[in-house]
């Protein structure tokens, strides 16, 4: 559909970049993407995803709003407290965007609802905290054959990477399994740069958009990892499990496993030692 004139104008920027134009942003308005976590990571991502125009954006989150996320999390304002997490982001995006429509999924996924909520999108951003909430999503992701955007990060570092279930690495291919509870700490337990999960949710909705055009090079087969206290970016190369042919299901994921539900990356001022 042609865009409208007051579309012309509020998208002008994309329509004169060079690979973008008037047929991108008509892509943008006709895809969807879903954010599931609207923390430090999907803070960032579903505020430029609106603004960027595309057209339908699902919002998962069972959580609500505490003063400790408002560090990072900078969909929330203080005015936001203990509201649900997903109508604090819906509006702010609606805001940004009127046109955009947010979708609100205002509950935890689990292994009985993960497979039909993803299955309404185009591209999966993963902003969530904890392993086996990322595992799943990896694995619903590859049985739905689902595109879908891994990010995770703690102190001063984050990584991302992207998953074409269909012939990349996935994120279970990478890091195999989740680690034993209490090997790897939480942002809780060990906090988190707000900055710098801002700049990784910034990328994943980068590779979303990227991703909804066909433009450029996604992060496919490949880990970006960000040291933001050093400020160094490096890409490591990853390998798809040599087991899973391309096209071909996954050998170990067949059915999605029951997880806990995940426990908010907050802390209590009483739990601060020194």
């Amino acid at each position: 559909m042609p865009l409208r004139e007051e579309q012309i104008e509020r998208y002008l920027r994309h329509l004169i970049l060079d690979g973008f134009g008037g047929t991108g942003q008509e892509k943008l308005l006709e895809s969807s993407v879903l954010v599931i976590g609207t923390g430090g990571l999907g803070s960032p991502a579903c505020l430029y995803l609106a603004a960027a125009g595309v057209g339908r954006i699902g919002v998962v989150d069972g959580d609500r709003v505490e003063i400790s996320n408002l560090q990072r999390q900078v969909i929330h304002h203080t005015s936001d407290l203990a509201r649900a997490k997903v109508r604090s982001a819906s509006e702010k995006m609606r805001a940004i965007n009127p046109e955009v429509r947010v979708v609100e999924h205002p509950f935890f996924l689990d292994h009985t609802n993960i497979l039909e909520v993803v299955a309404g999108y185009d591209f999966v951003l993963d902003c969530t905290d904890g392993f086996p909430i990322k595992f799943l999503i990896n694995d619903a992701c590859v049985l739905a054959n689902k595109p879908f955007n891994h990010a995770g990060v703690l102190r001063w570092e984050g990584q991302t990477m992207t998953c074409l279930p269909w012939r990349s690495a996935s994120y279970r291919c990478v890091f195999r399994k989740a680690p034993d509870p209490g090997i790897v700490p939480s942002c809780a337990q060990a906090g988190v740069l707000g900055a710098m999960a801002g700049t990784l949710g910034t990328l994943q909705a980068t590779e979303a958009v990227k991703y909804l055009l066909g433009a450029g090079e996604l992060l496919e087969n490949r880990l970006m990892v960000y040291d933001s206290l050093r400020m160094r970016m490096r890409t490591v190369n990853v390998k798809r499990d040599p087991r899973w042919e391309i096209g071909a299901p996954h050998p170990d994921i067949v059915v999605l496993e029951p997880i806990e539900a995940p426990k908010p990356c907050s802390i209590e001022p009483s739990e601060i030692q020194g």
